[in-house]
């Protein structure tokens, strides 16, 4: 992989890279991870590991290893098929060594808390995750995720994102890394929580249909950000923005 923007072309090795996307821990924040095609698609045959390769994968492990808490969309996450957030026994050492925890929290953000508490991301947990729902949601199944996970209501007909963000802020995870999907991506950045983007380009041309990177509620204003990095390896451009 290597660093093209905005140094010359620069081989990056493991130190370099790990430390080229590491957060700003003297303040909390948000990052916000995709892939996407050339022509903006979000995903190939409704997933968006259609998009993504080695290079891709391997910035979202180290977006993994530097995060205090990975938040996903319950969509997202019975769509994808998440299991428990895990780390390689090197990446778990060195966030011990860096005084973290072995491993983040997930962090599920649902409306309707349609989630099933038997499934892996839950049930086989390192540790334990987060619900984020409003004071609407059926009781019944609060109930039953309560059981695997806290969860926690901000909001009374809604989620209130930046209440939410708030919290796990608040909780000692300080460093919260969205891996979406599109409309929580949207209602993030509707809220006013979404500090940085690290954005995949992959070299793929997916045609008509698909949704974009975003979607949701609309914003009042365009969210100005400026280009901190690009890295190229194996076609796809990994570009990192920041608010």
């Amino acid at each position: 992989m290597q660093l093209i923007w905005p140094t010359p072309a620069t081989t990056l090795d493991d130190d370099g890279l790990r430390d080229l996307y590491a957060p700003d821990r003297s303040r909390a924040g948000l990052r916000v991870n995709f892939v996407t095609s050339l022509d903006g698609a979000v995903e190939v045959g409704g997933y968006s590991r259609g998009l993504s390769g080695r290079a891709d994968q391997r910035v979202l492990g180290l977006l993994r290893q530097h995060c205090d808490a990975l938040i996903v969309g319950a969509g997202t996450l019975r769509h994808e098929g998440y299991g428990a957030i895990r780390l390689d026994p090197a990446r778990r050492s060195w966030r011990v060594e860096q005084g973290l925890a072995e491993v983040p929290t997930l962090v599920v953000v649902t409306a309707a808390l349609d989630l099933d508490p038997a499934q892996g991301a839950f049930a086989e947990a390192p540790v334990r995750p987060i619900v984020l729902t409003h004071a609407g949601a059926p009781a019944q199944r609060r109930a039953a995720l309560e059981a695997v996970a806290d969860v926690l209501v901000h909001g009374s007909d809604e989620v209130d994102l930046a209440a939410g963000v708030a919290s796990l802020h608040e909780r000692g995870l300080r460093q919260v890394l969205c891996e979406g999907g599109p409309h929580l991506f949207g209602s993030l950045l509707a809220a006013g929580v979404v500090d940085e983007l690290f954005l995949t380009v992959s070299p793929l041309l997916a045609g008509p249909g698909a949704d974009r990177i975003i979607a949701g509620p609309p914003c009042e204003d365009p969210v100005p950000l400026r280009p901190a990095h690009i890295v190229e390896a194996d076609g796809m451009l990994l570009t990192r923005y920041i608010r």
